[in-house]
């Protein structure tokens, strides 16, 4: 990314609007690229994130990560979260040099999205497992489903854990 231009610019280089997906993975197919993703949250992003998302960059020419909306947060996890807003998420991925595009999705869950990118492999933590949700979604399109192990003690939940525990010190 050129460092001349505002970031408020730069970072949406990288974004890809859901309702543009269909044609840039087709321009990306068009030149044999193999296509990864990874989807999540990724609220207070952390060195755990970073571990499964360049994992995820080594299993293909591009990668593609995935934000659940906060709506989407909302409902899956707890109307407190999430705690970064869509917006900052999306900067905060698409700043990442290993992030080829980063897209977003409303439901609880990425399967709709990843059936229009048709990932040739799709990566989760163990938490989720090989028959995970987008396992049939990924599978019927050819991809495979490829298990990146967190890195203990590293995960969003566990922070929060611990700044709650630093209150009243």
């Amino acid at each position: 990314m050129p460092v001349h231009e505002p970031w408020a610019i730069a970072f949406k280089r990288k974004l890809i609007p859901p309702g543009h997906l269909e044609r840039q993975i087709g321009e990306l197919r068009k030149k044999g690229q193999k296509i990864a993703t990874l989807n999540g949250s990724f609220d207070l992003l952390h060195a755990g994130h970073l571990h499964i998302i360049y994992e995820a960059k080594k299993r293909g020419d591009i990668l593609i990560v995935a934000l659940n909306t906060d709506r989407s947060i909302q409902q899956y996890k707890s109307p407190k979260r999430p705690i970064i807003p869509l917006e900052y998420r999306l900067q905060m991925m698409a700043a990442l040099e290993f992030v080829d595009f980063v897209t977003w999705f409303d439901e609880t869950d990425p399967r709709k999205t990843l059936a229009i990118i048709k990932p040739d492999v799709h990566v989760n933590g163990p938490e989720y497992g090989e028959n995970c949700i987008e396992a049939e979604t990924v599978k019927s399109h050819g991809g495979f489903i490829h298990i990146v192990e967190l890195v203990p003690g590293l995960s969003t939940s566990q922070i929060l854990k611990k700044i709650e525990s630093l209150k009243g010190e």
